[in-house]
């Protein structure tokens, strides 16, 4: 497995992993390998496929602006964004890496591909960098969901990639058939055989102080998304609910059993509801899923009442981590590739995971709580009104939660046997993506995005 915990869980800002992270890290990617800045003259970028289509109600444009100045997703103030923006309006000054001034007109250095596909990907970008003596270089990145980021030449050769992720690691698997094999050989549980892998890389305490920085923003998320209120940022008209529903929940006393489930889907919403304004989110493994598993995780942090909280929540990252990166290497967790189910369905699967190692459930009941997670998640769509992260995206989350807690109930239940394995269910997953047409994988040429009337970017 070539991927690690903080592959999968990244911190940046909203609205997507994929069409405002990765654009954004491409973007200084480019620029930073490219050197000599002080000889160019004139950047370009051209978007394709789902990054054109949907790019405007995503804030590609946006962060690919903010990656040519240097910004980065996880150090980027989400309050300072407008001001640089403006400031790039007025002057048509485009500063390199904050450092050296080039003209930049973004109606006419932004390219936009709407009818063409790059092969490696749905989201491919190419980078034109023109120097002063006439000579152009130019480079194409996909990005593939998550904020994961790809050169042309990676995607096609994957041995290029990154060598320190290819460090001989104690649990080496690339199937859940596999740590179930190395589980029933050692008697050793999901977290711990992560745990292992992941100190190949960098020390417990490090792994330790990381995890607890993910649930630290995953928290702070969730606790902004419950206290703002107004309008979402473009041109739908959706106001925010979370705050006002949170308000209501807190005025009146749970009269059903299910209201505590009402304030779990609130939690999911309130991210996402940060996520969609721009604000600081963990990809989890999305932006457009980001609200799941930290409403699931602080369930489990307030409702469950565990012993040993702290414990409890780091064990969660990790079997979450553990089926986020078989998903992503057997199937995909991008939007524009197979559709919903690879984001709010994965995001679903390893909450679900999750809960039940944090909550002592066995590797087997782990795998069939993420098993139950994607089974019924299998087909969904990806059909966003308007090209923004906001209809159907938001309560997406809050059901996939609920979705997640039930999954963990029911595998928590049972002996962990099952009739599908969750290798099945994600080769199942892969194949529905592909038989998936492209209007309904994230370009808002199908499903809601076309039965809905959209929003006239021109008129905002």
């Amino acid at each position: 497995m070539d991927m690690r915990v903080f592959d999968l869980f990244k911190i940046g800002i909203g609205p997507s992993s994929s069409h405002t992270v990765g654009p954004m890290l491409a973007a200084r990617r480019f620029l930073l390998e490219a050197g000599n800045l002080h000889q160019v003259s004139k950047v370009q970028v051209a978007l394709y496929g789902s990054l054109a289509l949907t790019g405007q109600g995503h804030a590609t444009d946006r962060a690919v602006l903010l990656g040519l100045m240097g910004e980065t997703p996880q150090d980027v103030a989400p309050e300072s964004v407008e001001q640089k923006l403006a400031q790039l309006e007025q002057t048509h000054q485009l500063r390199l890496l904050g450092e050296y001034a080039v003209p930049f007109h973004p109606a006419e250095d932004i390219l936009w591909f709407k009818q063409e596909v790059l092969p490696g990907h749905p989201n491919g970008m190419t980078f034109i960098l023109t120097r002063n003596d006439g000579q152009t270089e130019r480079q194409t990145f996909y990005s593939t969901g998550g904020g994961f980021i790809y050169s042309e030449d990676e995607l096609a050769h994957p041995g290029k990639r990154d060598t320190d992720q290819q460090k001989p690691v104690p649990f080496p698997f690339s199937t859940m058939a596999d740590l179930l094999a190395h589980g029933q050989r050692t008697g050793l549980s999901v977290t711990t055989m992560l745990r292992a892998n992941e100190t190949v890389h960098c020390s417990n305490d490090e792994l330790n102080a990381g995890l607890d920085k993910i649930w630290s923003v995953m928290k702070a998320c969730i606790s902004r998304g419950l206290q703002q209120n107004g309008e979402l940022p473009g041109g739908l008209h959706v106001k925010r609910r979370a705050a006002a529903l949170w308000r209501t929940a807190n005025e009146t006393a749970d009269v059903l059993p299910h209201d505590g489930m009402h304030r779990v889907s609130l939690y999911a919403m309130a991210v996402n509801e940060e996520n969609a304004a721009g604000g600081r989110v963990v990809t989890a493994p999305t932006n457009g899923a980001a609200g799941i598993i930290p409403a699931v995780l602080r369930y489990y942090a307030e409702d469950c009442k565990p012993s040993n909280p702290e414990q409890g929540i780091r064990n969660f990252l990790l079997a979450a981590s553990a089926i986020g990166m078989l998903c992503k290497k057997n199937a995909s967790i991008s939007g524009a590739e197979i559709g919903c189910q690879g984001e709010v369905g994965v995001a679903c699967a390893m909450a679900a995971a999750g809960l039940t190692a944090a909550l002592g459930g066995s590797n087997e009941q782990i795998e069939a709580a993420a098993e139950i997670g994607i089974e019924h998640h299998l087909g969904m769509t990806c059909d966003p009104i308007g090209g923004l992260v906001q209809i159907p995206c938001i309560e997406r989350n809050g059901m996939g939660a609920v979705k997640a807690i039930t999954a963990a109930s029911l595998s928590l239940r049972s002996d962990g046997t099952h009739k599908v394995t969750l290798d099945d269910a994600i080769e199942t997953m892969r194949q529905t993506g592909a038989d998936m047409q492209a209007k309904y994988k994230e370009t808002s040429l199908g499903g809601l995005a076309v039965h809905v009337v959209s929003v006239n970017y021109a008129a905002c």
